[in-house]
């Protein structure tokens, strides 16, 4: 696959309409080290992160996965189509955790334009709901983002000399 197909060319404000989805290229494999290594560093001491001792007697069965980490890999998976061109974040609204993530899952993201409104001349508002699957295909995070996106550029760099 060529390394281009993995950065997106039409992320600008003017390229998002409402009811547009994508399915973003990249997976990303949550590995014990990792996730635990950010729980500690976040300093979420639950032990249901980093005890499979403690949890083999669950539904689960094992260490989950913190929350905090599953958003936030969904999110970094998604921004290569929503935010490149980013001028501001604003808000994270409706975030819910469907189902559990358990060290060694692979998580995918969709994104959803949910509402695109002009600003200014340079930018404007878009909401997008984003959903994260794992390697089964269970929903295991949705949340809406909403930013403030660059406009296309008048002139294209190319041009300046």
């Amino acid at each position: 696959m060529n390394i281009s197909s993995y950065t997106g060319t039409d992320n600008y404000f003017e390229d998002f309409a409402p009811g547009a989805v994508y399915r973003h290229a990249r997976g990303k494999t949550v590995n014990e080290n990792e996730a635990v290594t950010l729980c500690h560093m976040v300093m979420n001491t639950a032990p249901g992160h980093f005890n499979d001792h403690m949890m083999e007697d669950t539904p689960v069965g094992e260490s989950l996965v913190y929350g905090g980490v599953t958003i936030s890999i969904v999110i970094g998976l998604a921004y290569q189509d929503t935010g490149e061109q980013v001028i501001q974040e604003l808000s994270m609204d409706n975030i819910k955790l469907l189902s559990p993530v358990k060290h060694g899952d692979t998580l995918y993201a969709y994104s959803e334009v949910l509402e695109v409104q002009d600003r200014d001349e340079n930018s404007g508002l878009i909401t997008f709901r984003h959903y994260g699957v794992d390697q089964d295909s269970n929903v295991v995070f949705q949340g809406e983002r909403r930013a403030v996106i660059r406009k296309r550029p008048k002139y294209h760099d190319s041009l300046l000399v």
